[in-house]
């Protein structure tokens, strides 16, 4: 760190230097000058900089005001939102370090498709975020960043999971013991995080501070407040919140312990490798059995890459449309067109899937088809799809649905879990230099 430091010392030194012999008595005169923007923070070769970060403190400010949310000191919030900054700029860099790139075709999808659950043109839309005094430049910016980061977690995590067999009955197993009870709960969750290769010193500090959170929580204190003050989890500022989830949705490590706990309760603190975590059951609700309605599902799909643009995918699968129409096999078109070669061989033929399985771009053309119907050609993140809804049927859990449905609630906390690890370790591993004082 020190060596770095006094390379930006030397670079800044040498930056004076050039300014002066190449003419700063003319740059001084001028009445054009502006006010340098102070950074505030070094991140590996990037920076971020005061207006950047007073920026995202005026957005969080605004929505912590319009929750009816009581605000923490200034320090705090700004330590939260330079936080948040200090890990964005670690997970983009590291996204582009792993070569993802979105293209302006997803981000202009994904905006339309906001648009639309908003019941507004893209027009509309973009008048009402001015409206709201947000550019739309910066709205677009934004949204393409979430979803380089998805993908990056997508890469680096998700890809990466496996669920075994084993795992699978396990979690079924467990589930059979609590059918009927409680089906979803209402978490709040502070996190007094340590670093992967943690000390037993920094254990012990850290065990320290959540066992004093605990008594102060137990004692009447304040969750969320205690949460944007002192919890290193991702959903800090909003006070911890993590919302209504399904039971088959919460954390492994919160599974065993909420099932017995009480509207209310505090638990003790609870270790892992990411630190320690202390929860609030705010409120749980009765598990009925549900009926869900499948679809038989084929498509055909067209990968883009460097030899195939999103326009020529789009108008070959529009040719391909025409032809179902007008009488050729979808059936053998898959199986000759296809880049998903897994379903290729069956012509494409998904077989019946359940809701949530699917991409949601994926399940919302399909949800637009009556039986027999194809789509038009649409784009999700792994090219473009033309899709042809076979069936629909409401269907009870059956064991097949059931084991689906486990091992993706397996993997999504798996996923979850290494997610918190591996940003963990990309601070862990970065370069940081905080320039803000803490007086």
């Amino acid at each position: 760190m020190t060596t770095r430091k006094t390379l930006l010392n030397e670079l800044g030194l040498l930056l004076l230097s050039l300014i002066i012999f190449l003419g700063w008595p003319t740059i001084a005169r001028s009445q054009q000058v502006e006010p340098v923007d102070e950074i505030i923070a070094v991140v590996n070769d990037d920076i971020i900089v005061r207006s950047e970060l007073d920026n995202e403190i005026i957005k969080i400010v605004t929505q912590l005001r319009q929750q009816g949310q009581r605000l923490p000191p200034q320090a705090i919030i700004e330590k939260q939102v330079l936080d948040r900054l200090i890990l964005k700029k670690l997970q983009l860099e590291a996204a582009t370090r792993a070569g993802i790139k979105v293209s302006e075709d997803i981000v202009a999808q994904a905006i339309n498709n906001i648009a639309q659950n908003n019941n507004l043109n893209l027009s509309e839309f973009r008048r009402a975020l001015e409206d709201e005094g947000i550019s739309f430049s910066g709205f677009r910016r934004n949204i393409q960043e979430e979803i380089t980061l998805k993908q990056l977690l997508d890469q680096e995590v998700r890809r990466r999971i496996r669920v075994t067999d084993q795992e699978v009955e396990t979690y079924l197993a467990r589930q059979a013991s609590n059918l009927g009870e409680r089906s979803a709960y209402h978490l709040q969750h502070i996190l007094i995080a340590t670093p992967e290769a943690a000390s037993p010193e920094q254990m012990e500090s850290a065990r320290q501070q959540a066992e004093s959170i605990v008594r102060s929580l137990r004692g009447g204190a304040d969750f969320a407040d205690l949460a944007i003050t002192e919890s290193d989890g991702r959903q800090a500022l909003e006070g911890g919140d993590l919302g209504w989830r399904p039971a088959n949705q919460l954390p492994t490590i919160f599974v065993d312990l909420v099932i017995n706990m009480q509207r209310g309760e505090i638990s003790d603190p609870i270790r892992t490798a990411s630190g320690y975590h202390i929860i609030k059951l705010n409120d749980y609700k009765g598990g009925d059995r549900k009926i869900v309605t499948q679809s038989h599902v084929r498509h055909i799909l067209i990968s883009t890459n460097e030899v195939t643009s999103n326009n020529d995918a789009r108008t070959r699968l529009e040719q391909l449309r025409l032809r179902i129409l007008g009488g050729d096999d979808f059936n053998a078109l898959a199986r000759s067109h296809s880049d998903d070669k897994s379903s290729a061989i069956k012509g494409g033929d998904l077989g019946w899937t359940t809701p949530g399985v699917l991409l949601p771009r994926f399940e919302e053309e399909i949800a637009k088809l009556a039986p027999g119907e194809l789509t038009e050609p649409f784009r999700t993140e792994y090219g473009w799809h033309l899709a042809q809804l076979l069936e629909r049927r409401d269907h009870d859990s059956t064991s097949e649905v059931q084991k689906a449905e486990a091992r993706k609630a397996i993997s999504d906390r798996k996923t979850a879990e290494e997610s918190e690890l591996y940003l963990r370790r990309l601070r862990d591993e970065a370069f940081i230099d905080i320039r803000i004082s803490d007086s």
